[in-house]
C-alpha cells in the first residue's frame, strides 16, 4: 500500500501547488488506513508552521484522540525540515517515508540531520526515494512557473 499512500501524498502536493504553496503533501496512516492527508498551507493560513507534516500529525492526532502516533506512518513527497523532523520524533511516529531528498532544507539525511542528534528522544525508521523522480518534477515545475 506504500506506492498507495505515496500517490495520495502526491495528490496532496499538486493541490497545494495549485493553490500557490510549496507542493509538498503527507499522509498518515495506520493498520493499513488512512488516518489524515495535508497539503502545505502555509501562504493560505499565513502560518510558518503550516507544512504538510505538521498540519497532517495535527489532524491524525485530532482523529485518533491521542498525542502519540506510535502506529502510525507518515508517508510525504520531500523530506522533512528540521522543525518537522522534531515534530514526527514528538508525535513519535513509527516509519517516515519520504520522495524526494531536500538538500537545502531536509533534515533527515541532509542538514542537521535531527535523528542522528543527541536532541533526538525517538527515531522513526526512515524510508526514501519512493516516487522520487515525481516528487522532484513537481517540485521543478513548481519553481519554474513561479520564475516565468
Amino acid at each position: 500500500m506504500l506506492s498507495g499512500w505515496m500517490d495520495i501524498a502526491m495528490e496532496e502536493a499538486a493541490a497545494a501547488g495549485a493553490r500557490g504553496e510549496i507542493p509538498v503533501g503527507a499522509v498518515i496512516s495506520k493498520d493499513g488506513r488512512l488516518v489524515a492527508r495535508a497539503g502545505n498551507r502555509t501562504r493560505e493560513q499565513n502560518d510558518p508552521t503550516a507544512h504538510a507534516e505538521i498540519l497532517v500529525i495535527r489532524e491524525a492526532c485530532r482523529a485518533l484522540e491521542n498525542e502519540r502516533l506510535t502506529d502510525c506512518d507518515l508517508t510525504v513527497t520531500l523530506e522533512p525540515c528540521a522543525m518537522c523532523a522534531a515534530a514526527i520524533s514528538f508525535a513519535r511516529i513509527r516509519r517516515l517515508y519520504y520522495a524526494a531528498s531536500d538538500p537545502k532544507g531536509g533534515a533527515v539525511e541532509n542538514g542537521t540531520r535531527f535523528y542522528s542528534s543527541a536532541a533526538c528522544h525517538h527515531r522513526p525508521e526512515v524510508y526514501s526515494g519512493i516516487q522520487e523522480i515525481r516528487a522532484n518534477e513537481l517540485l521543478t515545475e513548481f519553481f519554474k512557473k513561479l520564475r516565468n
